[in-house]
């Protein structure tokens, strides 16, 4: 009876949905793309103008009618960030949301390892899944193109072909837990003062050769779900919903079937939107319902004003249904996939992985007098405000709130726990005690003044057996902060002063430099010991003092050149940042002046000598490179070319060493850089082990952006492959032809 009462009701539902022309479910044994189809053909107007803008902070709607649930996206390439309340900026207040803060993409680029990034991705998304988020919004692989850059930390460094390699796997890794990729910022957000005026000027050959490659190898081998437009304009047009960019780029060239998201406030114009690749619109509210219209989400570009110009005639479905289909598509990779496994948040594994990637990350930039590792010191003396200071709150959308953070202090107390560990602050960065409603842990508030702090730190350093200085810049305005640039290529407050005097008294000191910038280093030559530390997140401490006591051989090398002033940067010393206002002072005019010389490439044209080369880093054992060979002397369009190197640790520990790859052409109608990394490989050695390393290039590997064919060529010629350690180590070279 029960079953025939149930069975009666059903009947009546789907008879009472039939009569609206409304399923109950739609059918989920179809390819997706007929179900695409499906879905759209049901759903009305409203429906389609829903999808397709947010309905809060960091949610756009579903289609509840359909079976569609809401889709929620979150900030956090590190980390999942702490839920917001429905329509402010503030904390939820919650207890649940807390995660692992994973090392920032600096760090994960300079470990140099693919595998690595994989890992980052799949451990994120699992923390993502658990907290109900199928877009995270990262990673970002815009191009480091001045150190002054408020971002840069959340970037993955100078080098296209660097941050193409470990873009892909991170948004593998990422996707393979049911959880969408947002890569940002695309595309030349490369500084933060003026980022929604500012209209970047750049030749087509700058353009595709270095601010392109990262997003186009997320896109065509990583097979990102969603792009974000940046804030910036290109050709006098925004970017999320430039022409240009969206449609002919993005969708067109590259094929791009997934969902271009709008920064948040960055879409301007409701018909430029519905033109120019805009899929979906968030944030243009900011000030939420409280303020303006009262329904502020609603009155969206791409909300009641784009209905308006349907229903008035002006625009037919075409444009909408495009960007619904895409919306949809991402609603079936995401929340409607089935197929999704389980998430997991703070779990041990993914602490392991931060540690790992931190470890790995780190990178010894000088080493002298055999000071590092620590041999057992008795008295050890750690100086620094960044080595009590929360790194993981603070620097704009990426600010987490992490269930645990190691503090540098902490790590090395625990790491040394047989010596006498004392501390010294040193100076005062910053005491701000929260950031969006999160502690910052331990109170940094001070009342001594700079002279007395300065004496402490001298009068306690004259006894210790080592000084590590603990320093670099901090997640505040105008340093490693969304929002702003730095004001000056400098470090901050009176570190330098506390480190020169420290010196007097003490010659034996490590810095450790926490940042995702390089700076100024006045005292250089007489600091026998550099270690740059990154933002690495929970396991920072750990990682730290795991690297000074010699537990972890560093491996990490530069994703930068690490100038030693803002007049070896091409773009400062050209003169075209940051830009020139226009008479209205509403748009800021940037001509990225040296043009695909960026980084190294500035550098070497140059012959200039940076303190510290794209791809340094040291190691506590030495290697050998020998002589390289080839499987052919001829590359070919429709060929590979292999080279191989016996590399052999030389030293008395483990340790891993990366083998770099640079490619020169010998003779060229246009101008080339001096050199160009194409490959790299990183290989872990035994003392006295040799491993053969191979490296793979294809005709990619010697082409250049041909402007006047808008398209990419490759001049048949003598090149020559140099192969190394570092851009200025590169040992052993060989010359080839491409026929």
């Amino acid at each position: 009876m029960k079953k025939f009462i149930m069975s009666a009701l059903m009947i009546g539902a789907t008879a009472a949905a039939q009569a609206q022309n409304t399923p109950v479910y739609l059918d989920e044994t179809k390819p997706i793309e007929q179900r695409i189809d499906d879905a759209l053909s049901r759903m009305t107007l409203e429906e389609k103008i829903a999808v397709i803008h947010a309905q809060s902070k960091f949610s756009s709607p579903g289609v509840k009618r359909l079976g569609f649930p809401d889709l929620w996206t979150d900030d956090g390439p590190h980390g999942v960030r702490p839920d917001v309340l429905w329509d402010e900026w503030e904390q939820a207040g919650q207890t649940n949301d807390s995660c692992v803060a994973f090392p920032a993409l600096t760090c994960l680029a300079a470990t140099w390892n693919p595998q690595l990034a994989r890992l980052y991705g799949e451990s994120l998304g699992e923390e993502a899944l658990y907290r109900n988020k199928s877009v995270m919004l990262g990673p970002g692989v815009n191009i480091y193109r001045t150190p002054l850059g408020g971002r840069n930390f959340e970037y993955m460094g100078e080098d296209p072909w660097l941050a193409s390699r470990m873009v892909v796997p991170y948004v593998q890794g990422l996707q393979s837990k049911g959880v969408a990729a947002c890569v940002k910022h695309y595309a030349l957000n490369n500084d933060e003062e003026y980022r929604h005026q500012v209209n970047v000027i750049v030749s087509d050959r700058a353009l595709h050769e270095i601010y392109l490659p990262a997003f186009k190898a997320a896109v065509q081998e990583g097979g990102a779900w969603s792009i974000m437009g940046a804030y910036n304009l290109y050709q006098g047009v925004h970017n999320c919903h430039n022409a240009t960019m969206l449609n002919k780029i993005l969708k067109k060239d590259w094929g791009f079937d997934g969902v271009v998201i709008s920064d948040w406030g960055g879409c301007h114009d409701t018909e430029e939107a519905i033109k120019n690749g805009l899929d979906l619109e968030f944030g243009s509210w900011t000030n939420g319902l409280s303020e303006g219209a009262s329904n502020a989400y609603d009155n969206y570009y791409l909300a009641l004003p784009y209905k308006k110009l349907i229903k008035e005639g002006k625009y037919t479905t075409e444009e909408l249904d495009e960007k619904v289909r895409r919306v949809l598509r991402l609603f079936y990779r995401t929340t409607m996939n089935r197929q999704k496994p389980y998430g997991f948040l703070c779990s041990e594994s993914h602490y392991q992985a931060a540690l790992k990637i931190a470890q790995e990350g780190i990178v010894l930039l000088k080493n002298e007098r055999g000071l590092l590792p620590l041999n057992n010191p008795k008295k050890i003396l750690v100086v620094g405000e960044n080595a009590i200071k929360m790194m993981t709150v603070g620097g704009g959308s990426s600010s987490l709130k992490a269930q645990k953070e190691i503090l540098p202090l902490d790590g090395i107390k625990a790491r040394f726990a047989d010596a006498e560990v004392d501390y010294a602050r040193g100076y005062v960065g910053d005491t701000v005690q929260s950031y969006n409603g999160v502690k910052v842990g331990r109170s940094l508030y001070e009342t001594r003044s700079q002279t007395e702090l300065t004496a402490e730190a001298v009068a306690k350093a004259k006894d210790a057996d080592v000084v590590i200085f603990v320093g670099g810049l901090n997640k505040s305005d105008y340093q490693d902060c969304e929002g702003h640039d730095r004001k000056s290529y400098d470090l901050p407050y009176a570190q330098n002063e506390v480190i020169e005097a420290i010196l007097k008294v003490n010659p034996r000191l490590v810095y450790v430099n926490i940042s995702g910038n390089g700076a100024t280093l006045p005292w250089i030559k007489k600091v026998p010991a550099i270690v740059q530390a990154w933002f690495i997140g929970s396991e920072s401490g750990e990682a730290i003092a795991s690297v000074l006591a010699g537990d972890v051989n560093p491996s990490g090398k530069l994703p930068f050149t690490w100038y030693a002033s803002l007049d070896q940067c091409g773009a400062h010393a050209t003169g075209s940042y940051p830009g020139t206002w226009r008479e209205d002072y509403k748009i800021i005019d940037e001509e990225y002046k040296e043009g695909i010389y960026v980084g190294y490439r500035y550098t070497d044209s140059k012959g200039l000598k940076p303190l510290f080369a794209f791809g340094h880093g040291l190691s506590y054992t030495t290697f050998k490179l020998g002589k390289v060979t080839t499987n052919t002397q001829h590359l070919t369009p429709n060929t590979q070319m292999t080279f191989t190197v016996p590399v052999t640790n030389t030293g008395k520990v483990a340790g891993s060493e990366i083998v770099q790859l640079y490619v020169a052409a010998k003779q060229s109608k246009v101008d080339r850089p001096v050199k160009e990394l194409k490959a790299f490989q990183k290989v872990y050695l035994q003392p006295g082990e040799t491993q053969n390393v191979s490296l793979t290039i294809g005709v990619d590997a010697v082409s250049y952006y041909d402007e006047a064919a808008k398209g990419w060529n490759a001049e048949p010629g003598s090149y020559e492959a140099l192969i190394g350690t570092a851009s200025d180590k590169l040992p052993t070279k060989i010359t080839f032809k491409l026929k």
